[in-house]
């Protein structure tokens, strides 16, 4: 390969690099999350339209999520889902749904002071600290 040939893929690269520096926050343990949190919106990307919702989430000392999601359209105005988490690998693992041991991995894709952003299977959830 010519030097010319170099040249013209330093900028790729540099692209390549500047666009993949941008690494999840790794969780230490669930110290950092325990608490409660606010669910205020959700989107496929992070940057992307976001669908507002309405819901809270309570990581508590014991591995228990519990979370609270309201619906004003639906049938059932509120839904309290208690599952299990854990944080491994600097990621959050919970149980997708009570009683079944199948789990969802979430990474924290940002994290600025009250602050939150999952990146989860599916979506970007974005959360407030109470």
């Amino acid at each position: 390969m010519r030097i010319k040939n170099y040249v013209k893929c330093l900028p790729l690269a540099a692209i390549f690099f500047a666009c993949s520096a941008s690494a999840d926050v790794a969780l230490k343990d669930s110290s950092e999350i325990v608490g409660n949190w606010s669910v205020t919106a959700e989107s496929l990307r992070i940057d992307g339209e976001k669908k507002l919702i309405k819901s809270s989430w309570e990581f508590k000392n014991d591995g228990t999520l519990v979370s609270i999601s309201t619906d004003s359209l639906g049938r059932t105005k509120e839904m309290t889902v208690a599952v299990k988490y854990t944080v491994e690998d600097g990621l959050i693992k919970k149980q997708l749904s009570p009683g079944r041991e199948k789990y969802e991995s979430c990474s924290v894709a940002k994290r600025e002071g009250s602050e939150m952003v999952l990146k989860c299977t599916n979506l970007f959830l974005f959360l407030t600290k109470k």
